[in-house]
């Protein structure tokens, strides 16, 4: 089969997963295309593939350094024009490449490009219904949630890259109705990682939680805590500038390709709660630091879930200081982190989705 992955260029999430499971399916013959933009574009180009680009259909705004909806709502005051320029786009990458099956992680218009040209359409996503820790039941969440629940009436299966219950890490953010669940496929994180690839250490104090304005101080604070915990090491990553200067226990670093082997030297793990580095923590069995936006609608729920598993400690940025950080990385050194490491043999993301395509093309064809 040809297949045509639309990729969401937020952050490198997404393009990471999907990139995974391409190479996955090239190994049993199928041909792999993406979409996307910004970042992600070049993020894919280097893992091997043809990447076309397309239109961002949603510009995410923020306010003093957190998520803002209204703001973002604002920004993409041109949404629609933005759809309507992305599924052009993408029905001519079908057309061109004869394209069999469309996966959308997290881009919408695909979707409907996928319709029009009347082929098997997949949804990558974790997340429909919406909330966040400062406004958790605020009309506009509702709406969203609600808007989202109808769209994802359209694709033929709704892929969930995440453990199935009871273990869903992402549950908070999920609301499945029985009538609609047997096209929400459970398949299990997307990863091509195992855990005899790396040797797992405690050495380090591994931080990466992201380039947010509000997050730039903490990195300060981190640096004064190092400075008062001579006999931890800790490495730090991020792309965004301002980070502190470097000091023989403070180390910083850019974008690395394979991030799991810094992860796997560590005792702690601080992250932003996005699903992907909090399942590479998982795999990895390390306890993990959130450092959430509380205004972020997949962060909070993400944190509610690992605080609730004994995995983690969650802290909102709004709150955090350098005493509470200090304490929650003591906390977190103290814990031991429930063994999940069979669920990862039993819930390989990649083997999975291929089933959930399979399925998805034989429903479209006996319609």
């Amino acid at each position: 089969m040809r297949l045509l992955f639309v990729v969401c260029g937020e952050g490198l999430g997404h393009a990471s997963r999907s990139t995974k499971l391409a190479k996955y399916l090239e190994k049993f013959g199928h041909k792999c295309y993406f979409a996307s933009y910004g970042k992600a574009l070049n993020f894919i180009s280097k893992q091997g593939f043809t990447v076309f680009d397309t239109y961002r259909e949603v510009i995410l705004e923020g306010e003093s350094g957190y998520f803002s909806l209204s703001k973002t709502v604002w920004s993409s005051k041109g949404v629609l024009l933005s759809l309507a320029r992305s599924l052009r786009d993408i029905r001519r990458i079908i057309i061109e490449k004869k394209i069999d099956v469309l996966i959308a992680d997290t881009m919408y218009a695909a979707v409907f490009a996928a319709k029009i040209q009347d082929i098997p359409s997949l949804f990558i996503t974790n997340q429909n219904k919406f909330a966040s820790a400062n406004d958790e039941h605020s009309k506009h969440w509702e709406i969203l949630s609600s808007v989202v629940e109808k769209y994802l009436t359209l694709p033929d299966n709704i892929i969930i890259p995440d453990f199935s219950y009871p273990n869903t890490v992402s549950a908070y953010n999920l609301d499945i109705k029985r009538e609609d669940s047997s096209r929400y496929k459970f398949v299990g994180p997307i990863m091509d990682a195992k855990l005899s690839d790396y040797k797992i250490e405690k050495k380090i104090i591994f931080a990466s939680f992201g380039g947010e304005p509000f997050k730039i101080p903490m990195y300060g604070m981190l640096k004064e805590i190092a400075n008062e915990r001579p006999f931890h090491q800790f490495e730090v990553f991020s792309t965004s500038p301002g980070l502190p200067a470097e000091s023989r226990n403070f180390k910083t670093h850019g974008y690395t390709d394979d991030i799991l082997s810094y992860m796997a030297q560590s005792r702690v793990n601080i992250l932003h709660g996005g699903l992907t580095s909090i399942h590479e923590s998982l795999f990895l069995g390390k306890p993990i630091v959130m450092i959430i936006d509380p205004y972020h609608p997949e962060q909070w729920n993400n944190g509610r879930k690992i605080e609730e598993i004994g995995a983690g400690i969650m802290l909102p940025g709004d709150k955090v200081t350098k005493e509470t950080l200090s304490d929650a990385i003591d906390e977190a050194l103290n814990m031991k982190v429930p063994d999940m490491s069979y669920l990862f043999v039993q819930e390989d993301g990649r083997v999975k989705t291929m089933a959930a395509i399979e399925d998805a093309v034989r429903k479209h064809n006996s319609r």
